[in-house]
């Protein structure tokens, strides 16, 4: 049986450390990226969002910071979840109904485990209670790092689909239950171009560690301009695995009333909006490894940035990568902020369509096409960028050629404006003087 000691090596004790500050670090993050996603759709709709709720909980001694710019907002929502009453329907699957939460947010605080936060780093030998000295060494600055570690990602990931299937399948609520069967199939659908623009990317990198694909990055360009397609794939379908606008078809309120989560309150519903943020960061960290470098930065021109090469592997070198790599996260996360309050939802017939029609067969000419310039052995940034750059030509050209299913196109009525009866001449612009006017307070008089 082996030694606790033997156990206890340098790398399992920063893993464990990573894992529980960055925990912390995605739960405190997830709170007021709910605050950044008020603040943004204020500004995005000219309001102004939060701004009241500060942190003096009502009492006068702390009257300055009553206010702070709404920073105690996230705060009060964690409060009001925690002393709402925790309703449960009648007639529902009670086990299942309280699982499906748990179901959701435990897979969305997995999938960070593989990421490498901070690279490599040097540890020096310490010293622990009760263990004696450990040996210290070069460590990976991630939970997991295992050879396997994006196979792992992506099978982490595909579990969240379980929860939201079981939330609304236990509600016995018709809406519910729809809402479910549409995350199924939208999860399911688009697992497929994930994968395969995962695929295109791993074989170009020709690794699958993690340390190893962002060395590439280093010595060979990120991959979001050497893969652009495969960059754009894999984003589409990182909003479609987290549920976010526009595939936010399975919480349609105008359809589902609130979708799988409609019977849920308190926590448990707190669980499922803390789910989707969580699963926001991981897919955005999972990005920024694949397409943006990870840590990197291609700053060799300033001084300091020696400190985000991966030889590099002091103490200092961790922290600023660390900082780079979280900073490429939250920005990413603003992004897809920023588009639920740009896009409007597509109807799900269109998800569908746009998954199997559009995405699968792109994703799989991606995959063809990176492996015909592997083979070549034309895989630098340039003649990488001209084949995706020619895939997109291609399809440009195929599109129109390919056969068309209109469900919504417009059937003729015969005395509309669009379709008049013979003779007619349909005018739909205004003809009184007025709402011709462009100066309509003036009058239509020339003013002197």
């Amino acid at each position: 049986m082996p030694n606790l000691a033997d156990i206890v090596t340098a790398q399992f004790v920063v893993s464990v450390a990573l894992i529980v500050i960055v925990v912390h670090v995605i739960l405190i993050t997830v709170a007021y990226l709910i605050y950044l996603e008020r603040k943004i759709s204020a500004y995005i709709q000219d309001r102004i969002g939060p701004n009241r709720v500060g942190f003096d909980f009502g009492l006068p001694a702390l009257k300055f910071l009553r206010g702070a710019l709404g920073l105690g907002q996230p705060l009060a929502d964690g409060l009001k979840f925690l002393l709402k009453e925790d309703y449960t329907p009648e007639r529902t699957d009670k086990a299942l109904f309280t699982l499906a939460p748990m179901a959701v947010i435990i897979p969305a605080l997995m999938g960070f485990v593989l990421i490498p936060w901070g690279g490599m780093w040097d540890v020096p030998t310490f010293t622990l209670p009760l263990l004696g000295e450990v040996e210290g060494g070069r460590v990976y600055v991630a939970g997991a790092p295992v050879n396997v570690g994006i196979i792992y990602i992506l099978a982490v990931a595909s579990l969240g689909v379980y929860g939201v299937t079981l939330g609304g399948w236990a509600s016995n609520n018709k809406y519910s239950f729809l809402g479910g069967l549409r995350a199924t199939a939208q999860m399911i659908s688009y697992e497929i171009p994930l994968a395969l623009s995962l695929l295109a990317a791993l074989l170009l990198t020709g690794a699958v560690m993690p340390e190893a694909i962002i060395r590439h990055q280093v010595e060979h360009g990120w991959l979001i301009l050497a893969q652009p397609i495969a960059a754009v794939l894999f984003f589409c379908c990182a909003l479609a695995e987290a549920n976010r606008a526009p595939f936010d078809n399975a919480e349609a309120e105008q359809e589902l009333v609130g979708g799988y989560h409609t019977e849920y309150s308190s926590m448990r519903f707190a669980l499922f909006f803390l789910a989707e943020y969580a699963h926001m960061i991981t897919g955005c960290a999972f990005f920024a490894l694949l397409f943006l470098g990870g840590y990197h930065l291609p700053l060799g021109f300033i001084s300091g940035a020696h400190w985000l090469h991966p030889d590099n592997v002091t103490l200092a070198g961790v922290l600023a990568k660390f900082g780079v790599y979280f900073g490429k996260v939250l920005a990413l996360v603003c992004f897809m902020i920023v588009i639920r309050w740009t896009l409007p939802r597509l109807r799900y017939d269109q998800v569908m369509v746009l998954g199997w029609q559009a995405l699968i067969p792109l994703s799989l000419a991606v995959v063809v096409v990176t492996s015909v310039m592997v083979h070549l052995g034309w895989t630098g940034m340039l003649p990488m960028l001209l084949a995706n750059l020619g895939l997109v030509a291609l399809a440009v050209v195929l599109l129109p050629l390919l056969p068309r299913h209109e469900p919504n196109r417009k059937l003729p009525l015969y005395g509309s404006r669009f379709n008049p009866m013979p003779g007619e001449v349909v005018s739909a612009s205004p003809t009184h003087p007025m709402a011709v006017e462009d100066r309509p307070v003036e009058g239509t008089a020339p003013v002197g």
